[in-house]
């Protein structure tokens, strides 16, 4: 398998089982990715085309904070993060618990169970659109390693351990999967609870992603850890699963139904969709404070994704008259 990994000074790293070295003449990986397509090579071959330099130690460089998220559009306003929820078996029952109780067939139980059974079409055939919510667009993105802005106003800053696919439209429209990544998709839990038409703001929140980006085919079974650290120790910590077998819907319907919208189809542009989760530590109780750390990993993808909780300063929201 290949993992590609961004350096924030410029510079991609390739790691193909235990080493990693650096990509010859590679500055980005967004670059990469347009390179492949004009092309017309898939990107693993491109990077091996590429060749490799010195070996590095990722490990090392992601501790001194050198790692950047693995695909950045050189323009923040070009990049759309997105996610989709309700996806994971198991995911409605958090969700349940947040809005209702064990007899109330919420919405959210609905749509969970229109995923089951329409959200894995046939080939040729369509499924069911699943929830869909918008995060932000470039700016969000917080690299690994960093601390994750919480707004001053959140009532939470709570984990999401997800998997997120990095998608770049080609000049004629065309769709081109880059790779997949762990992702925090950091929500306002809280707020959210409080009424469900909320969510929309829950989600307007910042993300992480990486360290490294899986190129080619994901597993369709995928196992995970997320826990949370306070002053070096662990304040929770549980297992979860992704990956199709453990999925409502297909990676392919849910692609479709993001990408069947022309305003996501224009060329140049870096899509970051999250697939969803069904752990979360808000279901237990559990309220992250500033300072605590956030770890997502899982052996699919290498190096664990970690991120401090930070407390914005309050915004300035005057708005001026021209």
């Amino acid at each position: 398998m290949m993992y590609l990994s961004q350096h924030k000074n410029g510079g991609v790293m390739c790691r193909m089982g235990q080493t990693a070295k650096w990509v010859q003449d590679a500055e980005s990986v967004y670059a990469l990715a347009q390179e492949a397509v004009s092309a017309g090579l898939s990107l693993a071959t491109l990077v091996e085309q590429k060749g490799f330099g010195d070996t590095v130690d990722l490990a090392a460089l992601y501790a001194n904070g050198e790692l950047d998220c693995p695909v950045r559009h050189p323009d923040p306003a070009h990049t759309y993060l997105t996610g989709t929820g309700l996806t994971h078996l198991g995911s409605a029952a958090t969700r349940n618990a947040m809005h209702g109780n064990s007899d109330d067939m919420t919405d959210s139980m609905k749509i969970f169970q229109m995923g089951v059974e329409k959200g894995k079409p046939a080939a040729g055939e369509e499924g069911v659109q699943p929830e869909w919510f918008y995060k932000g667009n470039g700016a969000g993105m917080v690299a690994p390693g960093s601390a994750l802005p919480s707004p001053s106003f959140a009532l939470d800053g709570g984990e999401e351990p997800e998997i997120a696919g990095f998608y770049l439209i080609g000049d004629d429209g065309t769709v081109h999967r880059i790779g997949y990544t762990l992702a925090n998709e950091f929500s306002d839990h809280v707020t959210e609870k409080q009424n469900y038409l909320y969510l929309a703001h829950s989600k307007l929140r910042p993300a992480s992603f990486g360290p490294e980006l899986l190129v080619g085919e994901l597993p369709a079974h995928i196992e995970g850890h997320s826990k949370i650290e306070r002053n070096g120790n662990t304040l929770w910590g549980k297992d979860f699963l992704s990956g199709e077998d453990n999925m409502s819907h297909s990676f392919r319907n849910l692609e479709h139904h993001h990408f069947k919208y022309d305003l996501f189809r224009q060329p140049g542009d870096l899509h970051v969709h999250m697939f969803g989760t069904a752990t979360l530590s808000f279901a237990d109780s559990v309220a992250a404070q500033p300072g605590d750390v956030f770890e997502i990993s899982s052996p699919t993808f290498g190096l664990p994704l970690r991120n401090a909780l930070a407390i914005e300063e309050a915004p300035d929201t005057k708005v001026n008259v021209l």
